[in-house]
């Protein structure tokens, strides 16, 4: 019977499940980021530990902390997007699909602070391809501009309209992430003065 990290050593996985324990190693990463709130704090060693591992078998699967930390990094937006997507499914017309994309961000960084800031504020990424996370951006203007398509948003120029959205909507979570006593309004009021002031849509109006 395999033993845990609370147990002790583990047991080696079988032949042919080595990928089965890089999922276990990022999952563990992504748990630990979450609460350190801090890409540099993380270390191989710690994250070994945490899944009862030998360090060495980290270093198999991960050359350095950086290769660690952007595998984390990937395998949350990956879920963010998911989330992201099923939220776009369930709206019932292009405002609706743009508000529910924007509010998901928002309420993912509320349940994974951690996780948030290493995402989108810290040094890695200066130092690493962090291209994986441009899809959100360009669905966000797929969004913007199905919406002045249908008339419900004055015809502009999408990719400005969804930069300044993408902006205000990272500034406000990143506040509500960094000073969470400021007497903040629910995030819906906010998001959706966004996108009256920045869009021109009415929320208000759509069939959520």
């Amino acid at each position: 019977m395999e033993t845990t990290a609370k147990d002790g050593a583990r047991g080696r996985n079988p032949r042919g499940q080595g990928e089965r324990l890089r999922e276990e190693i990022v999952s563990a990463a992504v748990r630990m980021l979450d609460n350190l709130a801090d890409d540099q704090a993380l270390s191989l060693r710690a994250v070994a530990r945490e899944i009862g591992i030998a360090a060495t078998s980290v270093y198999i699967h991960f050359a350095d902390r950086d290769a660690l930390v952007l595998a984390a990094l990937e395998s949350s937006h990956r879920d963010l997007m998911e989330s992201v997507q099923q939220a776009a499914d369930a709206a019932s017309d292009p405002v609706a699909v743009l508000r529910a994309r924007v509010l998901v961000l928002g309420n993912w960084a509320h349940r994974h602070p951690g996780l948030y800031k290493v995402l989108h504020e810290s040094t890695i990424n200066q130092r690493a391809d962090v291209s994986f996370k441009l899809v959100l951006g360009r669905q966000l203007t797929e969004a913007v501009q199905r919406c002045m398509d249908a008339g419900l948003a004055p015809a502009d120029d999408a990719a400005v309209v969804s930069l300044d959205l993408r902006a205000a909507v990272h500034g406000a979570v990143s506040m509500r992430v960094n000073q969470p006593d400021l007497p903040w309004p629910p995030l819906e009021e906010q998001v959706d003065r966004y996108l009256v002031k920045l869009v021109g849509v009415s929320p208000a109006a759509s069939g959520r």
